[in-house]
């Protein structure tokens, strides 16, 4: 994965494509943090599992500022933020659709032999262990909590 964020950023650079740039340089940025904190602490560097929840946590910042700029009648800059959600993107795998989803929580729900709400943290970590970057993890905690009902 860290080869492929280089590769794109040589690409982007040759290119002078601003955008991509910048947001590549974001992404490396946040890989780069994590392994010094993680070498603060011992851990080894960022896996690839690891860089997909990074880069999940960026798409929702990213998303939420769009909001917040559209509320504040700021449609350039929540432009800019929706670019930049799609280069992030594009180094993700396929989402699953909300059928699958489902269906995955269900199934998770099963394996855990959860009851109640109380478990939910439970089924969530064997979610996000088991399907990195696959899916939204805020929308299967909703299917997660209906389901445990």
């Amino acid at each position: 994965m860290r080869d492929k964020l280089a590769n794109v950023l040589k690409e982007a650079l040759k290119a002078k494509d601003v955008r991509r740039t910048s947001t590549v340089r974001l992404i490396l940025t946040a890989v780069k943090d994590r392994d010094i904190a993680n070498r603060g602490i011992g851990k080894d560097p960022v896996s690839d599992d690891e860089i997909m929840q990074i880069l999940m946590k960026m798409i929702k910042q990213r998303d939420e500022s769009a909001k917040i700029y559209d509320d504040n009648a700021r449609p350039e800059l929540a432009a800019q933020e929706r670019e930049e959600i799609a280069v992030i993107k594009s180094f993700m795998p396929e989402q699953l659709p909300e059928e699958k989803v489902r269906e995955l929580c269900a199934s998770v729900i099963n394996e855990t032999g959860a009851q109640g709400l109380r478990d939910m943290g439970r089924c969530m970590n064997a979610l996000k262990e088991r399907y990195p970057g696959k899916m939204d993890f805020s929308k299967a905690s909703g299917v997660v909590k209906d389901l445990l009902k």
